[in-house]
């Protein structure tokens, strides 16, 4: 089932930005369709990077238990604990390193950020914390390319998304394809109030480019954040997990990764994915081998290999400001609605 609802901006102008819808809105309704491209933010994580790793996993390339320092060298500080961070660390997000860090507003270009990520001070011992990390990703992208020897974009485009003919997903989409893509942020100076603050780093509509400021210095390619892709196209590189990754993974792989962690106690990680908690941002229906990621823009995907089925869903509730966090309480009640109605047609089915 595909199925596309709303707009790309508010039928009214939210209060604080007068000119905004209307500024959009001219030549077009901007209609949302099953051909809208979305902003994936952090499912870039599962769908990119993760499959990356995938990939030169089963090549032999990427040996999860290896120091990361074996790559990237300056990731190593006087403190002897980054010797011990390894790559199912980063997977698993319980390397020690920091959530988030606004790097952007601290360097000027790539090189900088990079350098600034690499050397971020651990905030707790490596593998004794489960801490969900844009940073460790950040350190991950960057290590894969240089394993794999080529950019992530490139590696992607040829290893994933052009083998699964998943052709509307990209990193930096051409410019001709905005009009198809909603906006997720407004960081117009102009628009901007005490009562409602919000980023201006840019200071322009942000339409067809990275929501993320530091995957946006980053060039727009960046292991935590930057790819866009369809409804379709996501849906597409579920069905293939679902169906045992060929032609690009194999059954074996997929269940490595998408099996959750059993360190740190408590964590619901697993290798790139996450997986149902009490509560869960997939409802209450998914089995427990079940598996899947969120993304900040108001994205995400869930697969159930038990039910053979995946939920994707993509919004840009980013928009205006990322102050609407109704998608928390959303997304659960959507999941369950989309499985107690697959519950419902199977039903009939069997009379």
């Amino acid at each position: 089932m595909l199925k596309s609802l709303g707009k790309f901006v508010y039928e009214e102008d939210p209060e604080g930005a007068p000119s905004l819808s209307r500024s959009l809105r001219q030549g077009g309704d901007f209609d949302l369709s099953v051909g809208t491209l979305f902003d994936l933010a952090s499912v870039t994580k599962a769908v990119a990077t993760t499959t990356m790793a995938m990939i030169l996993y089963e090549r032999g390339l990427l040996e999860l238990d290896a120091p990361v320092s074996g790559a990237i060298p300056e990731f190593l500080t006087d403190d002897a604990r980054r010797h011990a961070v390894t790559f199912r660390m980063l997977l698993a997000h319980s390397s020690g390193l920091p959530a988030y860090e606004k790097l952007f507003l601290k360097v000027p270009g790539r090189d900088e950020l990079l350098k600034a990520a690499f050397s971020m001070p651990l905030t707790a011992d490596p593998g004794t914390r489960a801490e969900y990390s844009d940073i460790g990703f950040i350190i991950l992208g960057v290590a894969l390319e240089r394993i794999a020897g080529e950019p992530l974009d490139t590696f992607c485009r040829r290893e994933i998304f052009g083998p699964l003919a998943m052709s509307n997903t990209t990193f930096n989409p051409p410019r001709e394809l905005r009009p198809r893509i909603p906006p997720t942020a407004d960081e117009r100076e102009i628009d901007a109030s005490p009562e409602k603050p919000r980023s201006t780093f840019r200071e322009r509509i942000i339409q067809g480019e990275v929501q993320d400021e530091n995957a946006f210095v980053l060039g727009g390619v960046a292991g935590h954040a930057g790819l866009f892709s369809t409804a379709e196209d996501v849906a597409r590189f579920a069905h293939v997990l679902l169906s045992g990754g060929s032609p690009i993974l194999r059954p074996e792989t997929i269940a490595l990764f998408t099996r959750r962690e059993g360190r740190p106690v408590g964590t619901s990680r697993a290798l790139g994915w996450d997986t149902p908690s009490a509560p869960s941002q997939s409802g209450t229906h998914f089995g427990v081998r079940s598996y899947g990621h969120l993304g900040y823009t108001g994205t995400s995907l869930w697969i159930d290999p038990d039910r053979q089925l995946s939920i994707t869903l993509l919004t840009n509730r980013t928009w205006p400001d990322c102050s609407n966090q109704a998608i928390k309480q959303g997304r659960p009640k959507i999941h369950d609605a989309l499985m107690n109605g697959i519950k419902t047609l199977l039903n009939r089915g069997d009379r």
